[in-house]
This record gives C-alpha cells, structure tokens and sequence, in this order.
C-alpha cells in the first residue's frame, strides 16, 4: 500500500512540476514587462483552480502520469487540496502585482478603457489620446513601449510619465541576472586597473537596449568642426 501511495505522489510530482517549468519559462526572457507577467500568473492560477476540480471528480486530463495510474478516492483528494494550497500561495506572492491591476489596462488597451475608471490628472489626456485617429491606427501598428514613447511630450506628458514608470517595473530577475553576468565577466583578475566608474560606464552600456542617438545629435548641432 505503501508503494502504491509513492508511485501515485511521484507521478503527480511528475506532472505539476512540468506544468510548473512550463509556466517558469514564460516568466523568463528579455523585455518581460509587469503587465505580461501578471497576466500569465492569472491564467496560471486559472488552471490550477480547474486542475484541483478535475482531480477531486477524478479527471486526469491534464496529468498524463498521473492518468496511468489507479488513483485513490483519498489520493486524488490530497492533490485537489495541494493544487488548491498551492494557488493560495500564488496570491500572497504576487499580492504586490494584485494593487497594480486597476492600472495595467490603462497601458495595455488605453483606446477602449473608460476614462472615469483612470486617475483625474491623466483623463484629459486619455480623451484626446482615444480621439485621435492617427494615433489609434499608430498603436495597432507599433510595438506598445514605441506607441508610448513616440507620444508627443507636450500633450501627453501625464500619460508618457504613467507609461514610463509601468515600463520599468522589474517583471523578471533577467535584468539582475544580466547585470551580475557582466559584472563578474569585467571585474577579472587580468583588469586589476578597473576603477569603478568605468565599470559603471561598462553595465551601463552592455545592460541597456537603447541605440545612441548620433544622427539626431549631429543635426542638432549649429556647428561641426572636423579634427584636425
């Protein structure tokens, strides 16, 4: 009886932690932002609500190896509970997440959100942004970090600040794991000469996305002088 009962917890092992991995690879990456985080976390806890009933009324469908086996009535119970468990943890360990849901629409769908459900200092600018058709064809066609930062800053500058502080949120440890990787790749012994303001000027370089903007510079200039 005993084995039998360690082949059923290790064949559900086998399952949620595939399902687990699987949910941990959509978390990693680069360019994960709060947003996609958050709505892969909801549809996970989605499934794990409709996993803990489907083994509870004995459907194995969703756990193959589970599905191989002759479950007990008081086995399948165990791991309704656990799934149920498990959720429960989700919740207080993305809590944090939970208060920014009222402002992710705001970023994700702003032409079709309603304006009295958004901040009073962003409204106004939420009105001329949804009546704007040029920029309504503009978001379906562009990246959404590129729809928001193309925005006029004279005219959307509360909408741009809201935008840019949703963007930098910290969705994934991609960022520090890319940062320490750097770091410990530059800070060898054959560089005992680094002082730390190169080293600053090294992470700022290699961590960041954006593309230097020397055309846009040069045009600026009112004078260019070639070396000599």
């Amino acid at each position: 009886m005993k084995n039998r009962e360690w082949q059923f917890d290790f064949a559900f092992a086998v399952d949620i932690i595939a399902k687990l991995n699987e949910f941990n690879l959509k978390l990693q990456g680069k360019g994960v932002f709060a947003h996609e985080l958050y709505a892969e976390v909801k549809s996970f806890q989605v499934k794990l609500m409709l996993f803990s009933r489907e083994l509870k009324e004995h459907n194995y469908a969703h756990f193959p190896t589970l599905q191989l086996q002759t479950i007990a009535t008081e086995s399948a119970e165990k791991y309704s509970q656990q799934l149920s468990h498990l959720n429960e943890e989700f919740v207080r360990r993305f809590a944090d997440f939970k208060l920014l849901e009222k402002d992710f629409p705001l970023l994700t769908v702003p032409f079709t959100i309603d304006i009295d459900s958004v901040p009073a200092e962003l409204q106004l600018e939420l009105i001329d942004l949804q009546n704007g058709i040029v920029l309504k064809e503009q978001f379906k066609g562009l990246e959404m970090m590129q729809f928001w930062s193309s925005l006029w800053k004279d005219k959307f500058l509360n909408l741009q600040t809201f935008a840019r502080k949703m963007f930098t949120l910290f969705a994934s440890t991609y960022i520090c794991e890319q940062t320490f990787s750097t770091m410990n790749l530059n800070k060898s012994k054959c560089r005992s000469q680094l002082t730390d303001a190169n080293l600053t000027s090294i992470m700022r370089i290699v961590t960041s996305t954006i593309s230097p903007g020397f055309e846009k510079r040069v045009k600026t200039c009112s004078q260019l002088h070639s070396s000599h």
